[in-house]
């Protein structure tokens, strides 16, 4: 646990009582903090009542009276589509709100690190896609390397949950919008930008919004290095904005699919080959081919960033390369379940969206396709110039007919449940294709999350290789 500094003896409340919420107040009171808990759930008030935290209702007149600070947890709205109740009545009362990622910056050093050889590191890694993959493939990197390193954040542990650090340990943050969004302190050593894609429009008021989120932890954070994605341009202004000059070397800029020009620190993949340069020289190649737990343009993206973000630590390029080739992969993205008779069946549950779907169907050159659930804004035709893989799109959900008839150029059927759609392909399907789980859409209608949509996929194969 990090226990949180600069609350001692005060008062601190914390909305929301999920994951998140419970260990800020653990680690508020390790810190010698009085933390006061609140939750819109009567289960969650007598689950926290059961376990002696004091629960305080916040939205009653008078409930900020004696309140330092006010820590949200991620899920909870602070300002669009409208901010939460009790968020307005710290707003009201003059009380500063802030996050768990916000006090573990503020917390996360402490007076033993005088005694280290070696300072811990932070890396903290943002995007729309690719996030999970990139902090894990970083975290493997790290320690198949013998640095000592945790994961955490959106991944892995809770920010305020793992362990006081050690000497040189490295940690890394996997951090979604709505962390970044609302944190007061955002100070990682290396930080990360993978892509943005149209996500959580509601949540940030648009598109804007949303990058603005992203943003703060490279504008507002003051990384020493930056890693930043170029394949759109809110990754190519990010990157200009933090460069001093041509040849400024505390920007890598990384792509997916094209080389990258200039002076400068580039990592690029283009035909499954990595290539890193300096000063308008090579100095590194990778071949991402037959890396099975990086398939695809959209992993070798993530690849580049690992690479970059694993080159800023001093890290060589063959103790790199050898630890990607063992990286086993993260369930639910591009994870390879099973082959059949010549057919290969890959749950990529976490593509939630069009881009990250679009993504995975690029990836693989004979794809049945299983698709559909919940759609997101903005339709599917962002997927329309990628179905030239896809021999036949197989559609679950509620909403199947509906998914199914946006397919133009692809013949689909509407199988409504992953059983009935697993089924099919699996009669289908001959050797040489792919079983394809890449939703474009979010799990909601029929799953509680993606984890529990791509487990059904699993057990549907399992039961259709019996």
């Amino acid at each position: 646990m990090i226990p949180v500094q600069g609350y001692a003896g005060r008062t601190v409340a914390v909305l929301g009582l999920g994951r998140t919420g419970r260990a800020a107040a653990a680690a508020l009171e390790a810190g010698g903090a009085r933390p006061v808990v609140w939750d819109d759930s009567g289960l969650a008030r007598e689950g926290a009542e059961a376990d002696g935290l004091d629960v305080r209702d916040l939205t009653k007149a008078g409930g900020f009276d004696d309140v330092a600070a006010l820590v949200v947890s991620p899920g909870i709205p602070h300002l669009y589509p409208t901010p939460h109740p009790v968020i307005s009545a710290a707003w009201d009362a003059a009380v500063p709100v802030d996050n768990d990622i916000g006090l573990f910056f503020r917390s996360f050093a402490n007076p033993d690190w005088n005694k280290f050889d070696t300072a811990p590191r932070v890396i903290a890694v943002t995007g729309s896609n690719g996030k999970s993959t990139t902090s894990a493939l970083i975290h493997h990197i790290l320690t198949q390397n013998g640095r000592p390193a945790q994961l955490a954040g959106n991944i892995g542990r809770g920010v305020l949950d793992i362990d006081p650090a050690h000497d040189g340990e490295v940690v890394v943050l996997e951090l979604s919008s709505y962390q970044t969004d609302l944190a007061r302190a955002l100070t990682p050593d290396v930080a990360v930008f993978t892509n943005l894609s149209p996500d959580h429009l509601d949540r940030h008021g648009g598109l804007g919004g949303y990058f603005a989120a992203k943003r703060r932890l490279f504008a507002e954070g003051g990384p020493d290095r930056a890693v930043i994605g170029v394949d759109e341009a809110e990754g190519c202004y990010l990157a200009n904005q933090l460069i001093e000059g041509p040849d400024d070397g505390r920007v890598i800029r990384i792509s997916s699919g094209r080389k990258l020009a200039g002076q400068g620190w580039t990592v690029f993949a283009r035909k499954g080959f990595l290539s890193e340069s300096r000063k308008g020289r090579q100095v590194a190649s990778i071949d991402l081919r037959g890396i099975k737990g990086l398939p695809g343009a959209h992993n070798h993206q993530n690849a580049c960033a690992a690479y970059a973000a694993c080159r800023t630590l001093g890290l060589g390029p063959k103790g790199i390369e050898a630890a990607m080739q063992t990286y086993p992969g993260l369930p639910h993205r591009s994870q390879l379940v099973a082959e059949i008779d010549g057919v290969a069946y890959v749950n990529d549950s976490k593509a939630t969206n069009v881009d990250s779907a679009a993504k995975a169907l690029q990836a693989f050159p004979k794809i049945r396709w299983i698709c559909g659930g919940l759609q997101k804004d903005g339709g599917l035709e962002g997927l329309l110039p990628h179905l030239g893989h896809v021999v036949k799109a197989y559609v679950i959900g509620r909403e199947a007919e509906a998914f199914a008839r946006q397919l133009d150029g692809a013949e689909a059927e509407v199988c409504g449940t992953m059983e009935k759609a697993v089924a099919r392909a699996k009669a289908e399907a001959a050797a040489g294709d792919v079983v394809l789980l890449a939703p474009a859409a979010a799990s909601f209608d029929q799953y509680d999350n993606f984890e529990q949509r791509g487990e059904d996929f699993m057990a549907q194969v399992e039961a259709v290789n019996r």
